[in-house]
């Protein structure tokens, strides 16, 4: 269930009045930023404004409908409660296509969903909350439940207004406001390759592994391997930099893949396994870094493929990120609902989702990640200036001539020496839920956060031996 209070894509500055069904039906994909299909959307309406807004799919089973409805109900009144006081009214919409083009079979679909219509109602009603507008989209039309009136209402529905022709979609265009074509279009670009390059996409990920594990066994400090995977992102984020923009995802999506080798992938992928190593690479969130990084993680969450499966939990996790400080909700819902499918005890993921649920500020977690960025240059700068006058000490003690060496600066945290197991970008998102979860308690009892629910795992097996110190969370 998805469960925000926030409408994707809001207009800012710029304002409109939807005074009609129709112009509901119309309004619905960019309050959400994508187009829903099989679909029950609940609105809630504070004095004339959108406010919070839940989404789960059409249960199969009509029998399921009536727990379906009272949960969604409970969610949303009681999370707009917590936030911005119970609201005035709900606006219901059903969203589903018929199996076969047509009139008739869009208007079976209505005629079908109308319990389920009706369930909602009385739920919400039950919370002395009244669902104004009730709406079912399908084929390209419209029906109310509401409304008993033929003339404005007839049995066969009205038309949705074409695409880019509404009022609603120039002042989008205007605001900048970007629709997807569904859900699915979004999760497409984050899914595992099921191409031919999936079997050599999963050798790679074999050799790199092979090559990696020994090491770790063998001594070599996870800095070095740190500043390995970092070096190697830092390479791959210039090249797709320099590379051709295209305004087509599919083919911008190719030409990335292309972009970047098996071997880089497999690198990068094992390397954000450790968290400390991931939180440096969240500090890509702004500026130019931001739509390189979230290209890069994109690719990477595409290749994990077959038995690495699981270790898309970093990159999508990191895509999530990346996408909630750009602004783009739609995109960060999905690829932090992936990465705990993935891994459900992917703490930063659960973290950053709790936040998203929760309201909170990116700019929370972007100053937290900045301020880890800024301690890490002036402890790097004082090491040099240290190793510097320690080298003209021992020159001018022995008479030589001493060049300072590079060396890797340990970051100290004002309590003594951080332990690199220790994720700064979690232990900051633990403190923000911690001291808003505070602030509530004291302002009355906080009812459960809407929408929770434990992800599934998808099917296989875990690979065998593989190591979770350093990549949980």
């Amino acid at each position: 269930m998805t469960n925000h209070s926030e409408p994707v894509g809001a207009t800012g500055e710029a304002k409109i009045t939807l005074r009609t069904a129709g112009e509901l039906a119309e309004a619905l994909p960019y309050l959400l930023g994508f187009r829903p299909d099989d679909s029950v959307v609940l609105v809630a309406l504070h004095k004339g404004r959108f406010g919070g807004r839940v989404r789960l799919g059409i249960p199969e089973r009509p029998r399921d409908w009536g727990p379906v409805a009272q949960q969604m109900a409970r969610c949303l009144i009681g999370e707009c409660e917590r936030r911005d006081g119970k609201p005035d009214s709900i606006v219901v919409f059903l969203c589903q296509d018929a199996a076969a083009p047509g009139i008739d079979h869009a208007q079976r679909v209505m005629e079908r969903l109308r319990p389920l219509a009706q369930l909602l109602r009385t739920a919400c009603g039950s919370l002395d909350v009244p669902v104004t507008e009730a709406l079912c989209l399908s084929g390209g039309r419209y029906w109310s439940y509401c409304c008993p009136r033929p003339q404005c209402c007839p049995p066969e529905g009205n038309a949705i207004a074409t695409e880019g022709t509404s009022v609603m979609a120039a002042t989008a265009a205007y605001a900048g406001i970007q629709v997807r074509a569904s859900v699915q279009e979004v999760r497409a670009r984050l899914a595992p390759l099921e191409t031919a390059l999936a079997a050599d996409q999963t050798r790679a990920l074999d050799a790199a592994a092979m090559d990696l594990v020994p090491r770790i066994f063998a001594g070599v400090s996870r800095d070095v391997v740190e500043a390995e995977t970092l070096d190697l992102a830092r390479r791959v984020l210039g090249r797709l930099a320099d590379a051709p923009r295209t305004d087509d995802d599919l083919d911008a999506d190719l030409k990335d893949d292309e972009l970047v080798a098996h071997d880089e992938a497999a690198t990068l992928i094992l390397g954000l396994q450790d968290r400390v190593t991931r939180d440096r690479a969240a500090e890509w969130m702004e500026g130019a870094e931001a739509d390189g990084a979230l290209r890069l993680w994109r690719a990477l969450a595409r290749r994990c493929v077959g038995p690495y499966g699981e270790h898309a939990a970093a990159p999508l996790t990191l895509a999530g990120w990346v996408a909630w400080s750009l602004g783009d909700t739609v995109e960060a819902d999905q690829a932090l609902e992936m990465a705990l499918t993935a891994d459900p005890r992917y703490t930063f993921a659960q973290l950053l989702n709790d936040a998203r649920a929760d309201g909170l500020d990116p700019e929370l977690v972007r100053r937290c990640l900045r301020g880890k960025r800024a301690e890490r240059a002036t402890e790097a700068a004082a090491g040099e200036v240290e190793r510097a006058e320690q080298g003209d000490e021992t020159a001018a003690s022995r008479g030589t001539s001493v060049t300072a060496g590079s060396g890797v600066v340990a970051a100290v945290a004002p309590g003594g020496t951080v332990d690199p197991g220790v994720s700064r970008a979690a232990r900051g998102l633990e403190a923000a839920l911690r001291r808003r979860g505070e602030r509530r308690q004291r302002a009355g009892t906080r009812p459960g956060r809407a929408g929770a629910r434990a992800p599934r795992r998808p099917s296989g097996h875990r690979r065998a031996g593989r190591q979770r110190t350093r990549g949980d969370g």
